[in-house]
């Protein structure tokens, strides 16, 4: 890999004592994986997923590098929120049982993030992470709606939630969300989710195949046409009578911008497409992964293979030469110029894809903007602006105007 910034997640620590970075905040820089988890939930906290006090709280009690200690310490204060969302909800006080849920929702996603996929403990934490997030969607106004969209002709369907935008405008835009590697949808309304809805567009945030609630229910692996789990959520949206179909987009997060990517190619029926993290081949990141790997067995779950030279193997068909040019919708490539996971990737597919004729912009955040890190897990709120701003422009969306509509109520 020529990227020379490609290796920053795992450079030796010149200063272990916890400080700040290009790419935010580094709590413990002999431990850079965890530490970058940490960067991550702390970032959400502004958008409603956690507070800065709780987060700090539960990583002052952790043991650094010990991951049952970091399960252990997000579980106190998740559930410390969950308690006190119901009793605040039993109460009639809905605004603070949506903040507690909507807070406990991503302190439960941290909470399961280091636990192997065969823990007895996985499960039951994800599904509080889930319910959490339905207890807050019962009080949005309109009502978030838990889905199965159909994937399989074996009834397996593909989980998620329907969000319409909170304005009288009809027929409404949607943006279909994916997460990546790691990310599902209940951690969608802090990196896309809320922006979009703020914005007039409705969205579907979605655990699609290796992902969320379908690979841990199913055992349903990704696959590298993800143009087909996309057009079934287009399929399931064009059922509705509040969706306009000429506006569809997706987005995907980290090795979900390759799943927006291949889908915005290979489905025609797509308005725009955006790759939040920027990738043209897969195989050439993941090719020289090792055993020991701070994600392996994590990588090894969502492909479906034994080995990380398994998983390398599959990467190969995860490939955007001689894909990108069937795309013929607008593109978007956000990425941190900072991004401790690599950034060359990002210019990569920029290159290639603005060589093939494709309409494409890429975005690299700088450090002074802040949103430097990986999908701006450091200020989630600025990637969500960039995002959404750039599709409420392809989407031809007046946000003046917009704003002195008559809305239902405020997008939260």
């Amino acid at each position: 890999m020529t990227d020379t910034e490609a290796k920053l997640i795992d450079a030796v620590a010149t200063d272990a004592s916890p400080h700040y970075e290009p790419y935010g905040w580094h709590h413990w820089p002999d431990f850079p994986w965890p530490s970058y988890q940490f960067r991550r939930a702390l970032g959400e906290t502004q958008e409603g997923g956690g507070t800065v006090s709780e987060s700090f709280l539960a990583a002052s009690r952790m043991i650094p590098g010990d991951y049952d200690s970091w399960h252990r310490e997000w579980m106190v204060v998740a559930d410390n929120n969950f308690r006190r969302g119901e009793a605040e909800e039993a109460r009639g006080h809905i605004q603070t049982a949506m903040n507690c849920y909507l807070r406990a929702a991503d302190m439960y996603r941290s909470a399961e993030f280091w636990l192997e996929p065969t823990d007895p403990r996985r499960m039951p934490t994800f599904e509080k992470a889930e319910l959490s997030t339905r207890r807050f969607l019962a009080h949005t106004v309109p009502q978030g709606e838990f889905v199965e969209v159909p994937y399989e002709d074996d009834g397996k369907p593909m989980y998620g939630y329907f969000i319409r935008a909170p304005f009288d405008t009809g027929r409404q835009p949607v943006l279909i969300s994916f997460g990546g590697l790691d990310s599902y949808k209940d951690e969608l309304w802090f990196m896309t989710g809320r922006g979009a809805l703020q914005r007039g567009i409705s969205v579907l945030l979605m655990d699609g195949p290796g992902q969320g609630a379908t690979l841990r229910r199913h055992g349903l692996a990704n696959r590298y046409d993800y143009e087909v789990p996309v057009g079934r959520c287009i399929d399931w949206l064009a059922t509705r009578d509040d969706v306009d179909t000429s506006r569809i987009a997706v987005s995907g997060s980290s090795l979900g911008g390759y799943y927006a990517a291949r889908a915005g190619a290979m489905e025609p029926r797509l308005a725009a497409a955006i790759s939040h993290g920027g990738v043209l081949s897969l195989y050439e990141r993941y090719k020289d992964r090792a055993e020991d790997h701070g994600l392996a067995s994590h990588m090894k779950w969502v492909f479906g293979a034994d080995s990380m030279k398994g998983v390398a193997e599959k990467t190969k068909n995860f490939d955007m030469r001689g894909v990108f040019e069937n795309m013929k919708c607008p593109y978007l490539i956000l990425h941190g110029g900072h991004d401790v996971l690599g950034v060359e990737a990002a210019r990569q597919g920029y290159q290639y894809a603005k060589a093939a004729g494709v309409n494409v912009t890429l975005m690299l955040v700088d450090a002074e903007m802040t949103g430097a890190e990986h999908c701006q897990h450091d200020n989630p709120t600025l990637g969500q602006e960039l995002m959404i701003d750039w599709l409420a422009d392809v989407f031809g969306i007046d946000q003046v105007d917009l704003s002195r509509s008559r809305a239902i109520a405020p997008a939260a």
